[in-house]
């Protein structure tokens, strides 16, 4: 069984109208949020054996910010240029990549590329927020057989429902 968990990064700053939309850094409220939801999972025991970001600032920011309160290494994060705005096919190609001896799988990219993986897979939601998790389960020994008969919704949390 592996399990894998689509994570929005954090609310991002837009101050800056010069800047190019890849490096946007996060918000106030996306520094906030980030931590918090990090804590959410470590309160459920939840680890990552490998975190996967987009390599676009407010995405690593928030990967980064989740290592730290979970204790990954940050310097194990692999960055993706692929997952920056990455349509549904793409991000499952780069799931489906991933090494067998990882079980449990951060993912932190963009909507609507998340919105409609979350869909595809069988999940119920309409927009996953800034900050947003969508978890799943999946009944593979191998990420490649990654697909949605072999999945199954674990959780979804977000920074304003209440833990």
């Amino acid at each position: 069984m592996k399990k894998f968990i689509l994570i929005r990064h954090g609310k991002s700053a837009w101050g800056q109208p010069f800047l190019e939309d890849h490096d946007r850094p996060l918000a106030e409220r996306g520094l906030r949020d980030a931590p918090k939801m990090a804590q959410r999972l470590k309160k459920k025991r939840v680890y990552p054996d490998l975190i996967l970001s987009s390599s676009a600032l407010r995405a690593l920011e928030t990967a980064k910010i989740t290592a730290q309160e979970l204790e990954y290494p940050e310097k194990e994060i692999k960055a993706d240029p692929h997952l920056y705005h990455a349509s549904p096919n793409s991000i499952l190609k780069i799931l489906r990549m991933q090494p067998d001896s990882v079980n449990t799988l951060f993912l932190f990219g963009h909507n609507p590329g998340l919105n409609e993986l979350v869909a595809y897979l069988g999940g119920k939601i309409e927009n996953l927020p800034t900050s947003g998790q969508f978890g799943f389960y999946l009944d593979a020994e191998s990420w490649e057989e990654l697909k949605p008969q072999k999945v199954k919704v674990w959780f979804v949390d977000f920074p304003k429902r209440k833990s």
